[in-house]
């Protein structure tokens, strides 16, 4: 499976972006989706995470009420709503296929990576 990210830009504090992770390859349906964020000089860390079949999902505390994540398996397509942005939310956003039907937050649970796509939020 090839996962391939797009939407990252520079935006404003308080703005909104929605970031898109294609698939390719054999069906991401059977896998839990995710995103996770790397700033520079910190871990990667898990942001929102969504179930094989839409029905559940995972956010970290700091994007909770803030970000959305979907998937549309019928495109192949996973996306990420990212509203009222902050400094904070500058990172590397990276999309993961994960080894489960329900989202982990744990690093080791993801079976493919994306290349990544850069977001940068201005104060």
């Amino acid at each position: 499976v090839q996962l391939v990210e797009s939407g990252g830009e520079l935006v404003q504090a308080g703005g909104s972006l929605r970031l898109s992770c294609a698939a390719f390859g054999r069906t991401p349906s059977i896998y839990a989706m995710a995103w996770f964020r790397q700033a520079p000089g910190k871990e990667r860390e898990f942001v929102a995470g969504i179930s094989w079949s839409g029905d559940s999902t995972d956010y970290a505390d700091s994007v909770k009420g803030r970000f959305s994540i979907s998937r549309d398996n019928a495109k192949n397509t996973v996306y990420l709503q990212m509203n009222v942005l902050e400094p904070e939310d500058t990172a590397v956003y990276y999309c993961a296929a994960q080894n489960a039907r329900v989202p982990s937050r744990d690093l080791s649970s993801v079976r493919f990576w994306g290349q990544g796509t850069q977001v940068t939020v201005s104060s």
